[in-house]
């Protein structure tokens, strides 16, 4: 799978309120109403991931989760991003 120019990540990301490009990633902040909320979130993202064997970058406080996704390997964003953002929305 190839990286996306800049501006298919854009034009994608109409489809995926809340995604913005940050570096040679796509980025999106997520709220929860509590700490407990924000892990859930994570543990579920996390079994994603793994199953898929692509894993994102997170940051996490008390009812925020950051994910970054990005094809380390790749140097970019490809569609594989933007397919685990979907289901990163999906888990939210």
């Amino acid at each position: 799978m190839s990286v996306l120019t800049d501006e298919q990540v854009r034009v994608k990301l109409a489809d995926l309120p809340g995604w913005r490009t940050e570096g040679t990633a796509i980025v999106k902040e997520f709220s929860f109403d509590d700490f407990m909320g924000s892990i859930g979130f994570i543990n579920g993202l996390a079994e994603v991931a793994e199953e898929a064997n692509h894993h994102p970058d997170l940051s996490v406080s008390w009812n925020r989760v950051i994910v970054q996704w990005s094809s380390h390997e790749k140097g970019g964003v490809t569609e594989f991003d933007l397919e685990m953002a979907a289901k990163s929305d999906g888990l939210a």
